[in-house]
């Protein structure tokens, strides 16, 4: 029959009881603390196995062995984890607390050691060897030895803050050395180690001597701290005592009511604010502060906060302005200098200039630049900021995701600061700068709030002319100023954003342009950062297209500046390798004098250097990109579509395949976006409705699996557009017709077959061009945009406008309409 676990509220023993050790004993494991002999300790218990070690104790003897634990974070530790060198402890008092908590005051009556060990119980358990000490009475070093610890112990007591004083006087009353040994010990702050240790000892000189050697180390902490604390009292004392002063002075000079007393650099703001031409407004709220300061104490942290933001005030422009060059002549020259083409954006800005010239300003304006990376959008900004005579100040907005980055911090704040638009402004020095805000599609959003919508009050003309930064407190006038921005793509911008600016597209550059823009541009560019002015270089047209079509593909013109420069760096090595030593070129000190010897420049300008096709294979080894003169072959199944990405438009080939299949089924491949995803589905739901009037046989996909893979399957694809691309791929696939190489297409499908129309038509014709694809299907609800794009996009390309999938047909199998399958 099991034994009923007893239930422990409150028990007292009569502490009169004969102790008679049992030979097993109940192992009570304590976290942090040590009891010594002869000392009444009260311990808390909360772990289900100490309180059955003491019920068990309880039943038993009342008796119950106490040891520490070597790691406290142990939670139900064993032999392993616990000393074996502890105190046999009898059972006082066992009160019940909340919490399932229990108080066990416990009497330490003599030490002893684990001799054998019990683990049947939920508790540890074990026979014990009691130790006793030999101690004689008349031992003369045993005397002295008492005699020191008795005045370490006293002046351990003196000098300690939490210890009462009648300690000692107990202490002093205390016969019995040993008695007397285990008090000290249990009264002072030391090591949990340095006390077991104590209580291991089984000699009572050695006992003696390591617990002087304690008290000595402890004497000595408290002396530190003792010294420390009194230093920091009296560096308080003297703060104290130094404001106590510096208000007298502010009062007396509040009594005098003049500059009298007041520092130095407090003087030279007082003039600073008088000479500066601050709105009235500006005005109260510098004077305000300057008040506050001459109140601060320097030594106060608000006062150099304060002083930073007075600074801030008389560092900015209120009325300082550039005279603005409204030449159109002027202004268009410059731009024309400094950019090939952009027409469009030319004629508006000089739109712009010309308005000006009539009303001296110009508020609604805020420009917005977007375009792939590399056509130019910052350096167009720039250039207008030069043809003006204003100042051009840029920063990006890439990753700006703090509200406080365009409005600033509060000055509660520790470390706070303006806004990049206070920061601009300051930065200027004037009030009608050119700012240009790059990559606006590119702010996010988190729980720090929202950027975007803080730059509402900046670019809205009817807000901005009161512009409040959180840091500055007061309004700023930013009307005068040209805000630009910048964007690769539109519909990446917050649209109450883009309902406050005016859109300038910028487009990809077609070959002939960007062979321009590298001869009048980045030639003349490079060459100058090289310093090869000197020599005679002729950059062949043939190089430069090459390098264009097989060593870059891009939009704008980078990598084509960087293969430039590549090229123009392996020539000068080359140049510097023929006339010296290569081994002495490596040295910058030759090739210092390499660049100062008259002899050397005169010997190398005398050569002509042409750098051809074999040139550039030379240097820069095989092509990057391949021709794409395969993609242009008839294929069976593989139809080529146009896409547009942020870098501009691209051709996308679609390859479709039918294999033998248990059941019908379709396979998307190529890391497919969902939209796309199902257009594929629409269109093979409409070709399998209307497979008569295509021409195709009946049940073409029975039993069949129907495979669409778009190449380059690293690269995630989305969107509608390519919805005729894979309708008719399918097609080709079903009826084993080839799709001409030549004729590439773009436009969303219904399940009726009508074409909708599509975004991006403008880079998707420059991407077909660039190819070398003549002839290009498109949505007919796209055509009215055909008339706004260059002469240079449509030349050579035939474009050709649907309205439904049947009537693309004809134009693409060259057929009646019908495919025979």
């Amino acid at each position: 029959m099991a034994k009923k676990k007893k239930q422990i509220d409150e028990i007292t023993i009569d502490s009169n009881d004969d102790i008679t050790l049992p030979k097993k004993l109940a192992i009570l494991p304590l976290r942090d603390i040590i009891i010594f002999p002869n000392m009444i300790y009260p311990v808390l218990i909360g772990r289900a196995t100490s309180m059955d070690a003491v019920s068990s104790a309880i039943d038993g003897e009342k008796l119950i062995f106490v040891v520490v634990q070597k790691n406290p974070e142990v939670e139900e530790p064993t032999f392993d984890d616990v000393f074996h060198y502890g105190v046999v402890a009898k059972i006082v008092q066992v009160l019940r607390l909340p919490n399932n908590l229990f108080k066990v005051l416990l009497e330490g009556l003599f030490q002893a050691k684990i001799k054998r060990k019990y683990s049947k119980n939920t508790f540890l358990e074990a026979q014990l060897e009691t130790i006793e000490l030999d101690i004689d009475p008349d031992d003369k070093e045993l005397s002295v030895l008492e005699r020191h610890l008795t005045d370490s112990f006293k002046k351990y007591v003196n000098k300690g803050k939490n210890l009462p004083s009648d300690i000692v006087l107990a202490f002093e009353s205390i016969q019995d050395p040993l008695h007397k040994l285990y008090y000290a010990a249990a009264n002072i702050r030391a090591k949990l180690e340095d006390k077991q240790r104590l209580l291991e000892e089984n000699d009572i000189k050695k006992k003696f001597f390591l617990l002087n050697s304690i008290l000595h180390s402890e004497l000595e902490m408290l002396e530190i701290e003792n010294e420390i604390s009194s230093r920091v009292h009296s560096t308080i004392q003297k703060n104290q005592r130094k404001y106590y002063i510096q208000e007298q002075i502010r009062t007396l000079q509040q009594e005098l009511e003049d500059d009298e007393g007041m520092p130095q650099e407090l003087l030279e703001l007082k003039e600073k604010i008088g000479k500066a031409n601050l709105p009235p407004h500006a005005l109260d709220k510098a004077n305000e502060e300057l008040d506050r300061l001459r109140k601060t104490p320097t030594v106060s942290p608000e006062f150099s906060v304060n002083r930073t933001y007075l600074e801030l005030l008389l560092a900015l422009p209120w009325d300082e302005k550039t005279c603005d060059n409204l030449d159109i002549g002027h202004v268009k020259s410059i731009l024309d200098d400094d950019h090939y083409d952009l027409e469009k954006p030319k004629e508006r800005i000089l739109e712009y200039i010309a308005v000006l010239n009539f009303t001296g300003s110009l508020r609604r304006q805020i420009l917005c630049f977007v375009g792939p990376p590399g056509v130019g959008k910052t350096s167009l900004a720039k250039s207008i900021a030069r043809a003006l005579g204003r100042k051009f100040i840029r920063f990006s907005l890439g990753g700006v995701r703090d509200e406080a980055e365009i409005r600033g911090h509060r000055r509660t704040y520790v470390g706070a600061l303006p806004g990049k638009i206070i920061q601009s402004m300051k930065k200027a020095g004037t009030t009608n700068p050119v700012i240009l805000l790059d990559e606006i599609d590119k702010m996010s959003t988190d729980f720090r709030g929202d950027p975007s919508s803080a730059l509402l009050e900046v670019l809205d003309p009817e807000q901005n002319i009161n512009f409040n930064d959180h840091y500055l407190e007061i309004d700023y006038d930013l009307s005068n100023v040209l805000f630009i921005t910048t964007a690769n793509v539109k519909y990446d911008i917050p649209l109450p954003l883009l309902d406050r600016m005016e859109i300038i597209e910028l487009n990809s550059y077609l070959e002939f342009e960007k062979l321009q823009i590298a001869k009048k541009h980045i030639l003349p560019k490079v060459i100058n950062e090289f310093g090869m002015e000197k020599i005679k270089i002729n950059f062949e047209d043939k190089a430069l297209l090459k390098l264009v079509r097989q060593y870059t593909r891009e939009s704008g013109v980078r990598n084509l500046e960087r293969m430039i420069a590549s090229v123009l760096r392996k020539l000068a090595k080359e140049l510097v390798s023929e006339f010296k030593p290569e081994s002495e070129a490596n040295s910058e000190e030759v090739a210092k004098k390499l660049t100062d010897n008259a002899e050397f420049m005169k010997a190398v300008g005398k050569k002509r250097f042409k750098i051809s096709e074999a040139t550039i294979e030379k240097y820069l080894k095989s092509p990057i990109f391949r021709e794409k003169s395969d993609k242009l072959s008839k294929k069976i199944g593989v139809a080529t579509g146009l896409a547009w990405t942020s870098v501009g438009g691209d051709i996308m080939p679609i390859e479709v395949v039918l294999m033998p299949s248990a059941a019908e089924k379709l396979t998307l491949t190529g890391k497919l976006g969902d939209v796309m995803k199902e257009s594929a589905v629409a269109a093979l739901s409409f070709i399998r409705s209307n497979y008569k009037k295509l021409g195709l046989s009946e049940g073409f996909n029975r039993k069949k699996e129907v495979h669409i893979h778009v190449p380059e399957g690293a690269i995630p694809k989305d969107g509608p557009s390519a919805g005729i691309t894979i309708a008719v791929a399918i097609i080709s696939a079903v009826s084993e017709k080839a799709v001409p190489g030549n004729i590439a297409m773009t436009g969303e499908i219904t399940l009726r077959g009508n074409i909708l129309p599509i975004g991006g038509l403008k880079e998707k014709l420059l991407a077909a061009k660039r190819i070398g694809i003549n002839k290009v299907i498109i949505p007919a609800d796209n055509q009215r945009e055909i008339d706004d794009f260059a002469d240079d996009i449509r030349d050579g390309l035939e474009i050709i406008p649907v309205k439904t999938l049947i009537e693309a047909i004809p134009h693409i199998f060259a057929t009646n309409g019908k495919i025979n399958a």
